[in-house]
């Protein structure tokens, strides 16, 4: 997000499982001892021929009782159902459980991330109602902040009111776009970074801010910016990105995401496809590129890609317009936008950027842009304002229950959101939901750099 204001105050970003024990070793039967060699000497004396006469008899009634037996019991199983029959022929089993995922509107509710204006005490009434949404994340934006005191007692609050583990959101860049800038003190931009430093301390940069917005309760980060921009350093992105060469801008922004995951939150690459080209302010318009296709894969896209590869959790998508993916619709709403992200390999958490900005909010309300951005492709939707999740939590329900929204694909963007805050998707969604992992940076060691 700018430092000018737009029609919203808003960020603009654009199990482990368990490995199987040691296998049992196979028992091994072990050869019994050999045979004798017959001897030489005579059998027993064959019996009367009055003992041979009673035995054939006694084989004869022992082969009539078990042949009524067996008649006997055929017919029993052929009055049974054929569960009861498998149940009655080993031991007994309880019944494969049926998955039941949460009510719809749990799920709906679960894809949102929503801001709370103003706020700053948890008592205050909009953290009850947005806790009890049960909305999937929140941001704390600037508004929010006093001292880290009172941060960490309004992330706990909120924490403790939401029926459920939700993530907490920043937006804290390097340089001018920043949520906790009276807490934390000056920084350089991402741009100055990267001129002044070597990318092994850009990670540590990122590792410190990591660890400052872990010790107030934060996980994500909206941060870092992969746009590539070489412009004046206040444009919209401007100084914002790490570089305008694709490679460099790549280095950078990825070894600051990995220093962020070494200090204890999920780093977010955003606005993809890219919006340093854009000299539109997304806050106020819709910035529109004829840009082709294949000029954003040789430059704009680079970043991602590298993000991407190296296992990115989350991606924010921006509120530009390219002619070469979808004339006249912002990035975040647009489906061909989504299947270019995910044509990259990308199996993360797809985040639009703030729905209450100017390029969305003067075209769609909240409740319709939440639809919209979800049936095109989004994981998560963010808005600012809080005070809109439940009017955006009960459009999607009613674009499931009118089919305007496939109940797999809610399904799929809130398993996402879940992962996302390390609860049970299967739970919420009954689906495995499993996202790329970001290792920290291999320069940065376990030890305490504070």
């Amino acid at each position: 997000m700018r430092a000018s204001p737009g029609p919203e105050r808003a960020s603009e970003r654009a199990s482990e499982r368990a490995s199987p024990g040691p296998e049992r070793a196979s028992e091994r039967a072990s050869p019994g001892p050999e045979r004798a060699s017959e001897r030489a000497s005579p059998g027993p004396e064959r019996p009367p021929r009055g003992v041979w006469s009673l035995a054939v008899l006694a084989l004869a009634m022992v082969a009539a009782a078990c042949s009524a037996s067996t008649q006997s019991d055929t017919v029993g199983l052929a009055r049974r159902s054929p569960s009861a029959a498998l149940a009655g022929s080993g031991p007994s089993a309880e019944p494969a459980a049926v998955c039941a995922a949460a009510p719809l509107a749990k799920r709906a509710a679960r894809v949102l991330v929503v801001g709370l204006p103003g706020v700053r005490s948890g008592s205050e009434e909009l953290v009850d109602e947005v806790a009890g949404s049960g909305v999937g994340g929140v941001l704390i934006t600037d508004g929010n902040v006093e001292s880290s005191d009172q941060v960490q007692r309004l992330i706990e609050a909120i924490r403790t009111r939401a029926p459920h583990r939700l993530v907490v959101m920043a937006d804290e860049e390097p340089g001018r776009v920043r949520t906790f800038a009276g807490i934390f003190g000056n920084d350089r931009s991402a741009r100055r970074l990267a001129r002044e430093e070597s990318v092994d301390e850009v990670a540590l940069a990122g590792w410190t801010t990591g660890w400052r917005l872990t010790a107030l309760g934060v996980d994500v980060d909206l941060a870092p910016v992969a746009d590539v921009d070489a412009g004046p350093s206040d444009g919209i992105i401007g100084d914002r990105a790490f570089s305008g060469d694709p490679d460099d801008a790549a280095r950078y922004s990825l070894a600051y995401a990995r220093g962020l995951v070494a200090g204890g939150v999920t780093p977010v690459a955003k606005h993809f496809p890219g919006h340093g080209r854009a000299s539109g302010d997304s806050h106020r318009v819709l910035p529109r590129l004829a840009t082709p296709l294949s000029s954003l894969r040789a430059t704009d896209l680079g970043p991602f890609a590298a993000a991407i590869d190296a296992g990115i959790s989350a991606v924010m998508m921006g509120h530009v317009a390219y002619d070469a993916i979808e004339a006249n619709m912002p990035a975040s709403m647009s489906p061909s936008a989504y299947a270019l992200l995910r044509s990259l390999g990308f199996t993360g958490v797809a985040l639009t950027d703030s729905v209450g900005m100017g390029a969305v909010n003067l075209r769609w309300d909240f409740d319709e842009a939440a639809v919209r951005a979800v049936v095109a492709g989004a994981d998560g939707v963010l808005a600012t304002d809080g005070r809109q999740a439940l009017r955006m939590r009960d459009a999607l329900v009613a674009a499931v229950e009118s089919g305007r929204l496939t109940e797999s694909r809610l399904n799929e963007a809130a398993g996402r959101m879940a992962a996302l805050a390390g609860a049970d998707s299967m739970a919420l969604t009954c689906r495995d939901s499993t996202l790329p992992i970001l290792y920290p940076s291999p320069s940065l060691d376990s030890g305490d750099r504070r």
